[in-house]
């Protein structure tokens, strides 16, 4: 079943949006976001396992967004950014840990499968999670 998401033809939204709270400039969020498709889209006719028949429309995939947290009050630290055109993806999200770790995983996934390559500020060492 195809995700309606991907089948407004027309669509072309592009937001920014900048908050900021700044109670004594302790926290800072953002957020981007351009999408969902690109060019002509494509009407396409199903039958289901009932006899009836269904219309959609697919596009080509196009989009792009960010967003992210830092708030020094709390110490949450997390964000993440994804661009996709067609079939490929390449993207990569922030998190920090409770132990002060930050932790940057970036991504693609295409064609030939799914890729991560994961960061951490303070070395790639898996001893479990416990900072002394």
């Amino acid at each position: 079943m195809l995700q309606s998401s991907f089948i407004l033809p027309t669509l072309a939204l592009s937001v920014l949006l900048d908050v900021r709270v700044e109670a004594g400039g302790h926290a800072h969020s953002f957020q981007h976001f351009h999408g969902p498709v690109i060019g002509s889209a494509e009407e396409i006719t199903w039958e289901d396992k009932h006899g009836h028949h269904h219309h959609d429309y697919v596009a080509h995939p196009h989009y792009e967004f960010s967003y992210g947290v830092k708030d020094h009050h709390t110490g949450d630290y997390h964000g993440q950014k994804e661009h996709r055109d067609g079939e490929e993806v390449v993207g990569e999200y922030t998190v920090k840990e409770p132990g002060g770790n930050i932790r940057t995983v970036k991504y693609r996934a295409g064609k030939d499968g799914f890729f991560a390559h994961v960061l951490n500020s303070n070395g790639n060492d898996h001893d479990g999670g416990h900072h002394r």
